[in-house]
């Protein structure tokens, strides 16, 4: 809470000391009319030219006691040694600062300024009326009596019997109040026998605070201390109260300590009346080398789990450079057992494929280089021994020389990496890997060609037990060269286009691409110690490669040939755009070749993108991927929106096939317990305002193939001009051990938040998925979904 009583008297020294010399004087009455009527609404206008205004601090002055001061009155009057009186309609400017009353005075010898009547202050952040202010010229002490102020830059507004203030730091407010809501809103507001504040503190102190409900006290406390700016301000946050099937109800009441500048903690004890009380913590920390958190959560006694210990969960995150050069990046995290999550409701670590991941790496950077060392470790979330692998470690180096000469590019690639694995059926591996590459890049306004070739040269040490089915070709020393070469090319084209009346510019972006990788045997070595197949899209299919890593290098010879069209508006907003392209095979590199290799075609599924935009309120975006010789879409997507101010809705749509989930897996043989049709997903999210500030926002999202609801949700939300409520209902598909035979288990939830706001710590209000299973909202049309 900013008080101004400084302010103000500043201006009235200023107006005692160099007044008589610096005011400008009031004209003298007119004997027209219409000139005095001009000159008092000149008075009236200049007030209501700054009432509410906010001034921004680079629109004021530097030194406003230098500024010059406008006095203008109806009269004056001065008593060498006694007073110098202004009355009838006082106003005085100073830069930023203005003060109306109906009198001011300066008394002498005792030199105290009195402004009486009708009092008014303003300095571009706050406005105060009150009925009068006294200072004291040689102690700095004031007083003003019956005081309301409002804050102009941000919300803030209340009242005061009297504002005291003692010399130039320390400033008393009796039974004074404090809202966020507006003028005439008594929704709620802090009430104080005294707030007391030192000038240069960031907190003001309350002594017997009361908060009030629409008049009625609430809740009491004999002392309470809040900020007054944006400073963090140890003290409870705001209380969360829930339902779910699973815990019961659910009380959070978090507890901030800032224990330092460049350091705070959030102790949130939780009640779950199912499972007991939980301690969660949070510690964030800022150094030079970075900023990062260490996150626990501790349930000593889960009355849903009797024949468990205590059970927690840990994760320390640190991100950040250090000297320009260094940079850090660590997420480690690990829980008391495997079924922890599944049973308490956890934001902790990051999940990948049912495990928990441990990563963390230091890289060095500099001009034409960089390294890095990275570990990966995981802990299982799955009873028995994961097949996954960690990276005990991997150091990498990268080399870059672009304008070689004759415009050429090099860089080099390469890792040496060390995987490991307790999976007796996999093996674990040393690995190096080198590729160097020349790029020659060519490009006008409309034409550009880029040509690359590269070596890939890797070098395993394998061990492995050789009796496992599977890994009899394998090689305990194995080593692989490939070449490769590229070349991409694209023009530019546009011509203006008519469409139902309007004019539009129309682009071509035809795009070709040859890609040769020699075709080399890598059967002596394991396939995917950190390697999957990458999804094909039209965009993927420029790629110079199928797989995200080394350890399969796909062999091709073949053209890709893609095309995109983009038509844009008299504004140059784009407003349509479709893309197709398709691979086509010059040999049976790179084909998914199957036991009747004259059935497999030598041409890919054909990938097609779309977007839509109709005057910023309908939205499409749709991708497909479709099988010509197999007649079968393999892969599809689509969303569409209509939006306008706060009413949307969005209608999606994925579907994967499962002969493409197949090939997507490395072990499919287990795909049933999965999917029997593979994936086919509808969704639904829709927000509208219902009345005033009652809104409405719901989500459905159900799986086609196995006819069941993936999640449902609805939030419904009030929010006035200084406060908010949020009810919400969520279910959630929880597990489907075996689509064939489990049945679907669901988690139901309840939640109410309510939240003041114009204070600090207020929550987003809004529905989120919680499952993770149903589709993600993106908004259509947009780069960054």
């Amino acid at each position: 809470m900013s008080l101004t009583s400084r302010s103000l008297l500043a201006t009235m020294i200023s107006l005692a000391l160099y007044g008589p010399a610096m005011a400008y004087e009031n004209p003298a009455p007119s004997e027209d009319v219409n000139d005095e009527s001009a000159a008092v609404n000149g008075k009236n206008s200049e007030l209501e030219m700054v009432r509410g205004v906010c001034i921004a601090p680079q629109d004021m002055p530097e030194d406003v006691n230098n500024e010059p001061i406008k006095v203008s009155a109806d009269k004056a009057e001065a008593k060498p040694n006694q007073k110098l009186t202004y009355s009838g309609d006082v106003v005085l400017q100073q830069g930023n600062r203005t003060v109306a009353a109906d009198t001011a005075t300066l008394h002498q010898p005792e030199n105290i300024v009195t402004a009486e009547g009708n009092v008014y202050f303003h300095d571009g952040t706050v406005e105060v009326y009150s009925d009068r202010i006294q200072s004291n010229l040689d102690t700095e002490d004031s007083e003003m009596d019956n005081a309301v102020y409002n804050m102009t830059c941000e919300a803030g507004r209340g009242e005061a019997e009297r504002i005291t203030k003692n010399g130039i730091s320390y400033y008393r407010l009796k039974n004074g109040t404090y809202t966020t809501c507006p003028p005439g809103d008594k929704s709620w507001q802090f009430s104080a026998t005294s707030i007391e504040r030192e000038s240069d503190s960031p907190f003001a102190d309350l002594y017997n605070a009361r908060f009030e409900v629409a008049d009625v006290p609430v809740f009491y406390m004999p002392y309470l201390r809040v900020p007054v700016g944006d400073e963090r301000l140890t003290g409870f946050l705001y209380p969360s109260l829930s339902y779910g099937s699973r815990d019961g109800f659910e009380l959070e009441t978090p507890f901030y300590w800032n224990i330092a500048p460049n350091y705070d903690m959030t102790i949130t004890p939780k009640y779950m009346s199912n499972r007991g009380l939980q301690l969660n913590s949070e510690f964030r920390y800022l150094t030079e080398a970075g900023s990062g958190s260490l996150s626990g959560e501790y349930l000593g006694d889960d009355k849903n789990a009797a024949d468990k210990d205590a059970r927690w969960a840990f994760n320390w995150s640190h991100g950040g450079t250090y000297n320009r050069h260094w940079l850090f990046d660590i997420d480690y995290s690990k829980v008391s057992d495997v079924t922890y999550f599944s049973d308490i409701d956890s934001s902790i670590g990051e999940r990948e494929d049912n495990n928990l991941l441990q990563k963390g790496e230091v890289s060095y950077r500099d001009l034409y280089w960089d390294s890095t060392l990275r570990v990966r470790d995981f802990q299982p979330l799955t009873l028995g021994v994961s097949s996954n692998y960690r990276l005990m470690p991997q150091l990498e180096f990268n080399y870059y020389r672009p304008n070689m000469g004759y415009g050429l590019d090099f860089n080099l690639h390469s890792h040496v990496s060390r995987f490991e694995n307790d999976a007796a059926e996999k093996p674990s591996a040393d690995r190096v890997h080198l590729e160097p590459t020349l790029t020659l890049p060519y490009s006008t306004p409309w034409w550009s060609i880029t040509s690359e070739a590269k070596l890939m040269y890797t070098y395993y040490n394998q061990d492995f037990d050789s009796s496992v089915a599977g890994l009899e070709t394998l090689e305990e020393t194995a080593t692989r060269s490939i070449p490769s070469i590229r070349i991409h090319s694209g023009l530019y084209l546009e011509r203006d286009a008519l469409l139902w009346g309007e004019n539009y510019t129309q682009s071509l972006e035809p795009q070709v691409q040859y890609l040769f990788v020699k075709d080399v045997e890598q059967q002596d070595i394991f396939g995917s110690y950190d390697t999957t197949l990458l999804q094909t899209d039209y965009y993927g299919l420029f790629r110079d490669k199928r797989y995200s890593s080394v350890d399969r290098i796909a062999a091709a010879n073949q053209f890709t040939v893609g095309a995109s069209t983009r038509f844009f508006d008299e504004d140059f907003v784009e407003r349509f755009n479709l893309s197709f392209g398709q691979i086509f095979y010059l040999n049976d590199a790179g084909r998914n070749l199957t036991e009747d290799s004259e059935s497999t075609p030598n041409y890919s599924a054909t990938a097609f993108e779309s977007d839509f935009n109709y005057d910023d309120w309908l939205f499409f975006h749709g991708g497909l991927q479709y099988d010509a010789s197999k007649r079968e879409m393999q892969l599809a997507n689509a969303a569409m929106e209509y939006r306008e101010n706060a009413l949307f809705s969005q209608l999606n749509y994925r579907y994967v096939s499962k002969d493409y989930i197949k090939q997507s897996l490395p072990d499919n043989n287990q795909i049933d317990n999965y999917t029997e049709d593979g994936i086919s997903q509808l969704g639904f999210s829709a927000g509208f305002p219902v009345y005033g500030g009652l809104s409405l926002r719901g989500d459905y999202y159900h799986d086609l193939t196995e006819n069941q609801m993936l999640e449902g949700q609805i939030t419904l939300n009030y929010r006035s001009a200084c406060w908010m409520i949020s009810l919400g209902y969520n279910e959630y598909l929880m597990s489907r051990s075996n689509v064939n035979t489990a049945p679907a288990e669901y988690e139901q939830n309840f939640s109410i938040s309510f939240s003041l706001l114009g204070l600090a710590g207020v929550p987003a209000v809004g529905a989120a998925t919680a499952s993770g299973n149903a589709i993600a909202y993106g908004r259509p049309f947009y780069l960054n979904n």
